[in-house]
């Protein structure tokens, strides 16, 4: 609520005039921001960080992103991309999360990766970090063919947390559940990215629900995507369809 303390946020939001639209954010929960104000070509880039702090960039976002990618556009708030790691940028889709939290096993952790991403190969470097005693840190890296983000944490009990387009939740966790048996562990518990504790891979929440049936949708022709919204209409309101 920015009006109630517009020292701590100077801006309103959209729809508010003059206010930031927020269209993208970071791994490190910053937002990326349009300042709407004046003709909308000219609606600079805001970035607003997960501390609270401001940065204004006289761009459009889509030049803001391409000048990123290319080392161009510095940002004291965002940091610098880690050396040897290509800049990235995922477009949103509806996605299921879901975090499995493991026994130790035998081996170590960086075999245990190292199996994990054979097993899911190709793959692409997403970052990592470990603490100085090592005990603490996590990596993360994404799936080439399937769009699918995984980290997973050295802390103990360690886990592998993933976020995939949910007409692909049997396809991953046949591939995920095989890789975690050749990395020597088992599977303790099951949660969502909240932390909710579900009894089985395939139970699925009211969001979750609604993001498959809308990502269904979606690629149906018309005329049954016109049918298939009239029975979900009338399944929610409780009528029959």
């Amino acid at each position: 609520m920015p009006e109630r303390d517009r020292r701590r946020f100077p801006y309103p939001l959209h729809p508010a005039p003059g206010g930031l639209l927020i269209w993208g954010s970071t791994v490190n929960a910053d937002r990326l921001c349009r300042l709407t104000a004046g003709a909308p070509r000219s609606w600079p880039v805001v970035v607003w960080s997960s501390e609270g702090w401001y940065e204004t960039h006289p761009m459009g976002a889509a030049e803001f992103i391409k000048g990123r990618a290319d080392g161009r556009v510095s940002s004291a708030l965002l940091g610098d991309m880690e050396p040897d790691l290509a800049p990235w940028f995922n477009t949103f889709r509806p996605r299921t999360h879901r975090c499995l939290q493991l026994s130790e096993g035998p081996l170590a952790h960086p075999e245990r990766l190292l199996i994990l991403r054979e097993a899911l190969a190709p793959t692409t470097d997403r970052g990592a970090w470990r603490s100085e005693n090592g005990e603490m840190g996590q990596s993360c890296f994404a799936t080439v063919s399937t769009d699918w983000m995984l980290t997973y944490d050295v802390s103990r009990p360690h886990q592998i947390r993933i976020e995939f387009p949910p007409e692909d939740r049997e396809q991953v966790r046949r591939r995920l559940f095989a890789a975690v048996q050749l990395m020597g562990c088992e599977v303790l518990r099951i949660t969502t990215a909240d932390g909710i504790a579900l009894p089985t891979w395939d139970t699925a929440t009211d969001e979750e629900e609604q993001a498959l049936i809308s990502s269904s949708i979606v690629g149906m022709k018309p005329a049954d995507r016109s049918a298939q919204s009239h029975r979900c209409d009338a399944a929610l309101s409780g009528g029959s369809g």
